[in-house]
């Protein structure tokens, strides 16, 4: 189980599940992609023997473009989480068969010391070891999914840091968010044990769905714009996930609270000036014995908020440019690359 021969067997049979579901999808995108067109899918249903409807008009060469650019982006954002659930909760990264594509490819960043991605002992809290894995799969599965799904137009994994030595990208977002020291020698490291993993997985999760919605509205062809809504709800139930766990740990720990609503407010102000962002709760134990708590971060109306492709890059950037501190230290591959 623990061996990588053992954990490469089981993220294959976890693929296997998604099988039929990412079969569909090559048939709404594999060879038109590449043509330049996509034909709508009027039915969803393999088993149905009737009659399919007739198609409806073909997109312009424009709009599958700007789908084919959409799931590229969220491909990149996929690669990241993968690899870091996949290190924290297997000891291992991605096969390099998962990889491969269009533009740069890159390794993951592993660095050397303390901090290097490795998996996490979760022997203390066994339950944040079984979310670990489970969201692990899932993410593993995005990532072949959506290669499945762009065929040849699938861009490759560029260079990713999950590193939390000095020099790591978790160690330059904890320093930024101030919950660790500004100096260079604090590190943080979200291997070291199930609560750092905890803050770790929380530095992602929101930024996916808010990057998952806030694209949606640029997906022009329904078969995408459902696969991409699957995910999004996927990805919300791992953030909430774990903003659960991070406010009932917090109960007893009140520093994780305050080291969330840290790294909530980093990202916001990582954004824009607009308010995208928010903690998990109350930061004192009046409040959290109380039930303040604030699992779903949303707008008045109870709705997730959204963010641009560029509003993300900036948080996985830690600024407006990649730098060596960056999760992707040299940008990320596709056409959606820059916070302008």
């Amino acid at each position: 189980m623990h061996d990588q021969q053992t954990v490469l067997e089981i993220i294959e049979k976890t693929q296997a599940r998604r099988d039929q579901r990412r079969a569909f999808m090559r048939a709404a995108a594999g060879a038109t992609v590449m043509a330049g067109g996509l034909s709508l899918l009027a039915a969803c249903d393999d088993d149905d023997d009737t009659p399919a409807p007739t198609p409806t008009p073909t997109p312009t060469a424009t709009s599958v473009s700007v789908d084919v650019q959409v799931l590229n982006f969220a491909l990149q954002l996929e690669y990241l989480e993968a690899q870091f659930y996949s290190y924290a909760a297997f000891g291992t990264g991605l096969p390099a068969a998962s990889l491969t594509g269009t533009g740069t490819q890159g390794a993951v960043q592993t660095g050397s010391g303390d901090g290097f991605p490795r998996a996490v002992n979760f022997s203390g809290d066994p339950l944040i070891g079984e979310y670990a894995r489970e969201i692990a799969y899932d993410e593993i599965a995005h990532v072949n999914f959506l290669r499945s799904a762009l065929g040849a137009s699938a861009t490759a994994q560029p260079a990713i840091n999950i590193s939390g030595t000095t020099t790591g990208a978790f160690t330059a977002a904890a320093r930024a968010a101030g919950v660790i020291p500004d100096n260079s020698t604090s590190t943080f490291d979200p291997y070291l044990n199930p609560i750092n993993f905890l803050l770790g997985a929380y530095i992602f999760e929101d930024v996916g769905v808010t990057a998952y919605k806030g694209a949606s509205p640029l997906i022009t062809n329904r078969t995408f714009l459902e696969a991409a809504a699957g995910i999004l709800a996927a990805e919300a139930y791992h953030a909430g996930l774990v903003r659960t766990i991070i406010y009932n740990r917090g109960i007893t720990n009140r520093d994780l609270i305050t080291n969330a609503t840290r790294i909530s407010d980093a990202r916001d102000s990582l954004d824009g000036s607009s308010d995208l962002d928010e903690g998990v709760g109350g930061t004192n134990i009046g409040d959290l014995l109380t039930g303040v708590s604030n699992i779903v971060p949303a707008d008045g109306n109870a709705i997730a908020y959204s963010r641009t492709p560029q509003q993300v890059l900036s948080i996985v950037y830690l600024g407006r440019t990649p730098t060596a501190a960056s999760f992707f230290p040299n940008g990320v591959n596709g056409s959606f690359t820059t916070t302008t």
